[in-house]
């Protein structure tokens, strides 16, 4: 009888044993945006793999989605959102996530058009899409406020919203629009706030923005997010380490210059 105890308290070691290292080689999962932000990732767990560790990389184009896998559990962490969005988030839908580590890159967001040349060519009525996100929505709102084209209620911040505007000369009238969507209403708007994430999987060139937002804000910098209990996990850890190199930061230079590096050593 202690024989046969020893023998399932010997097997129920093994299979605990064979399952801890099972869940060890379990791949990292970082969900991240369809485009520019999911090369970069591809390309950093690239560098990792190189490195001994697996990472899959899975790309969504819904934003809510992307912060709901990483609730779930179906990825460990997510890249896509910077601070201020995360926020709004967690406290709209009631998420608990938080930012891992000061890494990342910052996405500007520019006036794009395919009907004007120059901001000076915008006449009065012409339409502006910007997403009705309210916190790209508002940096739409201050892009043109910058331009000189419309003026907002001061002290609003990211909070701002089309309600906030006091002078409108050119009576410009504001369309709001799914975030995705704005880069193709630029056929029907004269004016479009466009996220370069959005504008480069479309195959838009940066370039051509009539004023971008390269504004260096500690709340813009898009960063890895996860579930407080997944923030100190070793393989999301090792593979932020494995992001930091200069070679990610040489390939967001030369390959994304629209972005700008945050938090890497310089």
């Amino acid at each position: 009888m202690i024989k046969t105890l020893t023998r399932i308290a010997q097997a129920a070691s093994l299979v605990l044993a064979l399952g801890t290292a099972a869940a060890a080689e379990e791949p990292l999962k970082i969900a991240t945006s369809a485009g520019p932000v999911g090369q970069l990732v591809q390309f950093a767990a690239g560098l990792a793999k190189a490195r001994g560790l697996d990472v899959k990389v899975v790309e969504l184009t819904d934003w809510v989605a992307l912060n709901e896998v990483v609730v779930s559990g179906d990825v460990d962490a997510n890249l896509f959102q910077h601070g201020a969005y995360l926020a709004l988030q967690n406290k709209q839908r009631g998420l608990n996530l938080v930012q891992v580590d000061n890494v990342g890159v910052i996405a500007p967001v520019g006036l794009f058009s395919r009907k004007i040349k120059s901001l000076d060519e915008v006449k009065s009525g012409d339409s502006v899409a910007i997403p009705n996100e309210p916190l790209n929505g508002a940096r739409g709102l201050i892009l043109l406020e910058r331009a000189g084209l419309i003026k907002l209620a001061p002290g609003k911040g990211f909070s701002v919203s089309k309600l906030d505007i006091i002078d409108n000369p050119k009576n410009l009238k504001i369309v709001e629009l799914d975030p995705a969507q704005t880069y193709r209403s630029l056929d029907d708007v004269t004016l479009g706030l466009v996220n370069i994430t959005y504008l480069i999987a479309a195959g838009g060139d940066p370039k051509t923005a009539l004023i971008i937002d390269r504004t260096i804000d500690d709340g813009l910098v898009l960063r890895f997010t996860a579930k407080p209990e997944k923030k100190d996990d070793p393989r999301l850890r090792g593979f932020i380490e494995v992001f930091k190199s200069p070679q990610v930061k040489q390939f967001i230079e030369e390959k994304l210059p629209a972005f700008i590096p945050a938090g890497f050593s310089s």
